[in-house]
């Protein structure tokens, strides 16, 4: 028993041994293809890892020496893996010496995938024995190419500078890029590139003299990195040697500076467009419509020295619709000595405004992080609050820790789009990863980001040109290796814009200068002729601060705000829209009016909060329109009319009722009264409906009462009954009930139409018949007549130089209470007023936009409508209504009004005659007959007499003809005679 516990003791130490050392083994040769090939580098991480495992190995010796039971084997296995780990590590150094080929990568990969997922049980032990020399034979044969290719080129050493702020996440980005590239490089070439890193802390003249050092002491051929115009600028002006040398400037806003100049010929700026990134923003202001933002940049070393960036900001934020309304200037990060305290005391600030729409133009995201941290301490970052993020934050975000992640909740912003899913880049995350553990440790999300992919490109390219050149680089070798001359080196036209939620964020859309805002590139090229559209929805999934998942307004109501000064007429004619009056006993004025309530519901509607204050202006209007002119009054608020000579000088707001200059005259009585004004109370049409409806009952009432009532069988009697019947006056009793049934109706519709007679000729009678004094200007400018209009508003100028009146002919009126007493002692014919038009507002002032919008929603809601109906009806004014000028005109009154009556009374008439024509015709249907055959008879006599009187005329006619014609022949036949005789 106890000597097979020993043997199958033996067989587990030697398997786990053989794995053991199988995967070690593998996990070295990984090493040896991916860390790099920098001695110091290289020795750095050794040091590290070294004194690891020293610690590890001194726990295993422990740990060996405590074993005393079979249940602790595992451990000791791990110990003795430890101390086989330091040998290998010994045997690996050697295998650092030489150049190394990428393209075995693959086939160790891939074997080291395999060997995870073998077992003891599955494998055989001669099959790990056979694995484990042929990787041995892969390395050594690795080592054997390197030393023969190195051997087969000789070396030149040249050196290439960076001045980089290793203190930001940015600049480690960009050395670790710069490193990979130059370690590839010099994989593949025969010259190596050695790269000199200067850290500039991100101060201008630590800069300056990282670049000196530079060209000075360590003769670099070209300088890539995060080095100003100015700052090499000032640099070649301490050594001239740096005008001759190549700078790429990495982050210099290429939209602003020069791109190329006398002074430095050979500095290059490969930066982003900051233009672009500041129509971005405003693409997203404007997709939100809000209408005030507060602007926060950081002051480092380029953006202080480029004040053309928040005009660009400011152009582009006036074109959506939007305009600044604060600006936080927060210094560079490496100039603060207690930044937590500084940036605290500008939220401070801020959070006594009522502003809650941050940008962030530009920023470090070390300066960022303090900022979210605070402001959410602040709780600026929640409910209410926009804040958008720039490219310089959002494209790190893949590298921030989770704490900073909570504090940037509900957060949206852009970031350059770049393809992420190609296998060049999957290649160039990978060694990121690696590389950037090893000199980062601290570090805990590692992802590149597109500045170090922006580097990493750059050093390249310089990389190449180098390669072509004699020790000394050129700008014509420098373009060849795809250097842009224009200053856009691999620079994208399109935003990711993202939402931060959780632990990481999401991307919403794209966003293209040319295309707007879409849903990925294939929708971006499908709607390209589709971008104009005001809001395109595509942001409509937003996670805002606070959870919240409408659209914030971005204001608040603030504590410590400069309120609007809002100018109203002191001077106006109608109080009604605008009344102006001051209590001496409370000290207060008072300003109220149609057009100042018509203006509270308009503020009421507007998306943010507008802190304003009426003051009085005793000026005439045109006066009040230049201090809007001159800023010295925020807006105008009155009835103050819309005229072309003061639209290029301010702007108007949505006209909230009907504009129009109306003229006022008094009214006199008429000249006559008409002889037949009586019959103007019926229309023609009732007069002939009346009486052709009368008749045709009295006809129809006198068919059926002749029957049955004596007094009424004579058609006379019935010409007398239709005149007694109106008046109710007829003595002739109706005795059968059908003719009773047609009286009935028609009996009251006389009594309607007369009362409705009466009462309309009454009116027409007593109420004065009034018409104007004068009909038109021309009569007035005929009669030289003096007119009366409000002296402040523009009526003036007006009735002067359009309607030609003489300046002596006008009068000028302040008051509306003085135009009757005008009136009466005839010192006026007539007056003129306008109809209040809108508010007026500085030109280019976006209040004036969102005031019209608030109109509209007031007009729509009907609100104006009922304002106006509650100014009528102060002071007694309700009787003012459009409805009496309609009863003051009497206008005569038509059949409409009776038209159902008529009806009622024609059917019961026309149905009582056919009642009784038909029961007629069976009472008497004998004598009816032979009333007929009578009639008949009577007709057919007369046909007789009149055909046997036509026969006789005729055959006397015919008879009278014979004779004349034969005396006729005897006569001729005489003369014939005679004439023959002579």
């Amino acid at each position: 028993m106890l000597s097979r516990c020993v043997s199958n003791g033996l067989k587990s130490l030697e398997d786990s041994l053989l794995i053991v050392l199988t995967r070690l083994l593998l996990t070295r040769l990984v090493d040896f293809l991916i860390l790099p090939h920098n001695p110091s580098d290289y020795q750095r991480h050794r040091n590290l890892k070294y004194k690891d495992q020293q610690m590890k190995i001194e726990e295993a010796n422990n740990r060996i020496t405590s074993v005393n039971s079979s249940g602790q084997r595992k451990g000791l296995w791990s110990c003795l893996e430890l101390k086989i780990l330091l040998v290998i590590e010994k045997v690996g150094t050697s295998q650092r010496k030489g150049n190394q080929e990428l393209g075995k990568v693959g086939l160790i990969s891939t074997l080291a995938q395999r060997f995870e997922h073998f077992s003891i049980g599955r494998t055989s032990k001669m099959s790990l024995i056979i694995c484990f020399f042929v990787l041995q034979l892969l390395t050594w044969s690795r080592v054997l190419l390197a030393h023969e290719s190195r051997n087969n080129c000789s070396r030149s050493i040249m050196s290439i500078g960076a001045v980089l702020d290793l203190s930001s996440q940015m600049g480690k980005h960009q050395k670790i890029a710069m490193q990979i590239a130059l370690q590839e490089f010099n994989r593949l070439s025969c010259s190596k590139l050695d790269l000199k890193i200067e850290n500039s802390h991100g101060n201008s003249a630590h800069a300056v003299a990282s670049a000196m050092d530079l060209t000075q002491s360590k003769q670099v051929l070209a300088i890539i990195g995060t080095i100003t115009h100015s700052e090499a600028n000032l640099a070649s002006e301490f050594d001239d040697t740096i005008k001759n040398i190549p700078i790429l400037s990495l982050i210099s806003p290429v939209a602003r500076s020069e791109k190329s100049s006398p002074l430095l010929p050979y500095f290059i700026q490969e930066g982003y467009d900051i233009n672009l990134h500041m129509q971005c923003i405003a693409a997203i202001v404007g997709e939100f419509r809000w209408r005030k933002v507060t602007v926060i940049y950081e002051l480092d070393n380029w953006f202080s020295s480029d004040p053309g960036i928040l005009l660009d900001l400011s152009y582009s934020l006036r074109l959506v619709g939007s305009e600044i309304d604060n600006h936080v200037a927060l210094p560079s990060l490496s100039s603060l000595l207690d930044p937590k305290s500084t940036i605290e005391n500008e939220l401070n600030r801020l959070k006594n405004k009522s502003n809650r729409v941050f940008l962030i133009a530009h920023s470090s995201l070390e300066l960022a992080n303090i900022l979210f941290e605070k402001a959410k301490q602040m709780s600026l970052v929640g409910k209410g609050s926009v804040w958008v993020i720039p490219d310089g934050v959002a494209g790190l975000l893949d590298s921030v820790n989770s704490s900073s992640i909570l504090n940037m909740q509900g957060v949206i912003g852009f970031k350059t789009h770049f393809m992420e899913t190609s296998k060049a880049f999957r290649r160039f995350k990978f060694k990121f990863r690696r590389r950037f553990v090893l000199e980062f440790p601290e570090e805990e999300n590692i992802n590149p980001s597109f500045f170090a992919l922006q580097s990493y490109k750059a050093t390249r390219a310089v990389a190449q040109a180098a390669r072509e050149s004699q020790g000394k680089l050129t700008l014509e070798q420098l373009f060849k290796s795809n250097i842009s001359r224009n200053g856009k080196f691999w620079q994208s036209q399109t935003f990711n814009i993202i939402n931060v939620i959780g632990k990481s964020y999401r991307e919403l859309a794209l966003w293209s200068p040319e295309l707007g805002f879409s849903k990925n590139l294939i929708t971006q090229q499908l709607t390209e002729m589709n971008t104009n559209s005001a809001s395109s929805g595509i942001l409509s999934t937003v996670y805002w601060p606070g959870g919240i998942q409408f659209v914030p307004k971005g204001w608040t109501h603030s504590t410590e705000q400069r309120k609007l000064q809002i100018g109203v007429p002191a001077k106006g004619a109608f109080t009604e829209f605008v009344n102006v009056t001051y209590d001496k006993n409370r000290n207060k004025t008072s300003i109220t009016g149609f057009s100042i309530d018509v203006f509270k519901e308009a503020v009421h509607n507007l998306s943010y909060d507008l802190d304003f204050a009426f003051v009085p202006f005793n000026g005439s209007y045109d006066e009040m329109v230049e201090q809007v002119y001159n800023k010295t009054l925020d807006a105008a608020v009155g009835d103050t009319s819309i005229m072309a000579y003061r639209y290029h000088l301010v702007d108007f707001s949505q006209p909230y009722v009907d504009s129009g200059i109306d003229m006022v005259v008094t009214e006199q009585s008429a000249k006559s009264k008409e002889t037949w004004i009586f019959l103007k109370a019926f229309t023609k049409g009732m007069w002939l409906m009346m009486a052709a409806l009368h008749i045709f009952v009295g006809f129809v009432i006198w068919l059926i009462e002749r029957q049955v009532n004596e007094e009424l069988k004579g058609f006379g009697s019935m010409l007398w009954f239709l005149v007694t019947v109106i008046f109710y006056a007829h003595r002739e009793p109706i005795r059968s009930p059908l003719a009773r049934t047609v009286l009935a109706p028609w009996l009251f519709v006389i009594l309607i139409a007369t009362s409705t007679f009466t009462a309309s000729l009454t009116s027409m009678m007593t109420v004065s018949q009034l018409e104007p004094s004068v009909l038109d200007i021309k009569s007035l400018l005929k009669r030289n007549s003096p007119v009366g209009c409000n002296g402040n508003s523009f009526i003036v100028k007006y009735l002067t130089e359009v309607q030609k009146f003489k300046p002596e002919n006008i009068r000028r009126i302040n008051s509306i209470n003085d135009y009757p007493s005008a009136f009466q002692n005839k010192d006026i014919e007539a007056a003129f007023f306008i109809a209040p038009h809108a508010k007026v507002f500085p030109k280019g002032s976006t209040l004036a936009t969102d005031i019209s919008e608030a109109l509209l929603k007031v007009l729509e809601s009907g609100e104006i409508e009922q304002l106006e109906k509650d100014m009528l009806t102060i002071e007694g004014n309700a009787s003012c209504s459009p409805l009496e000028s309609k009863a003051k005109d009497g206008s005569p009154t038509g059949f409409q009004p009776f038209l159902g009556l008529f009806c009622i009374c024609s059917i019961v008439a026309v149905l009582a005659l056919l009642y009784n024509m038909i029961c007629l015709l069976m009472s008497n249907v004998l004598t009816f007959t032979s009333y007929i055959h009578l009639t008949l008879t009577q007709l057919r006599r007369i046909w007789r007499w009149t055909t046997r009187y036509f026969a006789r005329s005729s055959s006397r006619f015919q008879s009278g003809s014979l004779r004349s014609v034969s005396t006729a022949t005897v006569t001729r036949n005489a003369e014939e005679t005679v004439i023959n005789t002579q």
